[in-house]
């Protein structure tokens, strides 16, 4: 069991930047493929990057390519992104997810998932 705690969204001016923490518990944190969602209002949860259980790999929607950065700390067990250039269609609610497999796209993959927490970019 793996639970997931997301932190650091809040209202930031376009342009500006934040970074996200998804802080897991749980022994197995390093062996899972971690990922970022985000729901923005009245849509699907649509996907945004993800990273292998090494670090080795990261995926990316071409939409944040060059400006978020996923990475994680395995001896801190937290997935972090790092949203730079930040823009109004970021807005959304961003939830951390995790799988046993293999990073994907594929929200069904993710077996274990945050709660979300708010980004806000102001135009």
């Amino acid at each position: 069991q793996v639970q997931l705690v997301e932190s650091g969204g809040g209202l930031v001016q376009a342009g500006g930047s934040l970074r996200l923490s998804c802080a897991a518990s749980g022994r197995t944190f390093s062996t899972y493929a971690m990922g970022w969602f985000r729901q923005a209002p009245g849509t699907e949860r649509r996907f945004v990057a993800a990273i292998t259980w090494s670090a080795g790999d990261t995926f990316y929607v071409n939409s944040v390519k060059g400006r978020f950065t996923i990475s994680r700390d395995n001896a801190k067990n937290t997935v972090y992104l790092q949203m730079n250039s930040l823009k109004p269609e970021d807005t959304a609610v961003y939830y951390c997810a995790a799988a046993r497999h293999k990073a994907t796209m594929a929200e069904h993959n993710y077996d274990y998932w945050g709660q979300g927490t708010q980004v806000t970019v102001s135009s």
